[in-house]
């Protein structure tokens, strides 16, 4: 029509349908970035949240199922949640509880020096109480400090039992056997969560006296000459 102003509708496609009209997607893409914003998701569930919400949604899933299927209805239903929680209970035990294992071996005394004499003295009573570990423990530290005490063995921080007794057992081969024996059975109350007894204590304690009277084996040592005793 002449002079009129033409009105332009929207181009119809082959198959009918109508486009959309280009203005909107500006428009939904600002609303998308808007409501990326920060802000707006600040009491979102965290990623470990949503999991658990999964996982027991799928569990409420399960016996919701279950609940028609199992035999007993309700009660049924709690009788294998209890299985389920026992299965989980064992494999947990199984996999993920902490194993009991021997510590590693540590210095045979602890920070503050004491006697020979302390130490037997603590150990006595540790026995008459009939607490076999601690006097285990402290009769093998009254040992090996007697050993010190009287040169048998050089006063050294850090020393093991073990590493005691082997240097103990080379200045006193007589009674090598022995204090190997002494250092096991401290071994076994101090890192093997082994219970001492009695017998354990009485070995100890008589090794121990022994032992203040032994006399180091001179064999090995050098003569001034240049030959060995």
């Amino acid at each position: 029509m002449t002079g009129a102003t033409a009105t332009t509708w929207p181009r119809v496609r082959a198959d009918g349908d109508v486009p959309v009209d280009t203005p909107r997607v500006p428009a939904r893409e600002a609303a998308e970035r808007e409501l990326s914003d920060p802000r707006y998701h600040e009491n979102d569930p965290n990623l470990l949240q949503r999991a658990l919400d999964r996982f027991w949604d799928w569990v409420g899933g399960l016996f919701d199922a279950a609940s028609g299927a199992t035999p007993g209805g309700p009660l049924g239903v709690i009788v294998l949640a209890l299985v389920i929680v026992l299965l989980i209970a064992a494999l947990w035990w199984r996999l993920g509880a902490p194993r009991r294992t021997p510590a590693s071996p540590d210095a045979l005394f602890g920070d503050r020096p004491r006697s020979a004499a302390e130490h037997r003295t603590a150990a006595e009573a540790h026995a008459a109480a009939h607490r076999w570990n601690p006097a285990v423990q402290e009769r093998m530290r009254a040992l090996v400090r007697a050993l010190e005490e009287r040169t048998v063995l050089d006063p050294r921080p850090g020393r093991t039992a073990d590493e005691a007794a082997a240097e103990a057992g080379r200045s006193l081969p007589a009674h090598a056997d022995r204090l190997r024996t002494a250092a096991r059975s401290f071994d076994d109350v101090t890192y093997g969560d082994r219970t001492a007894d009695e017998a354990a204590y009485l070995h100890l304690r008589d090794l121990d006296l022994s032992l203040i009277t032994a006399k180091p084996s001179l064999t090995g040592t050098s003569s001034p000459g240049g030959a060995t005793e």
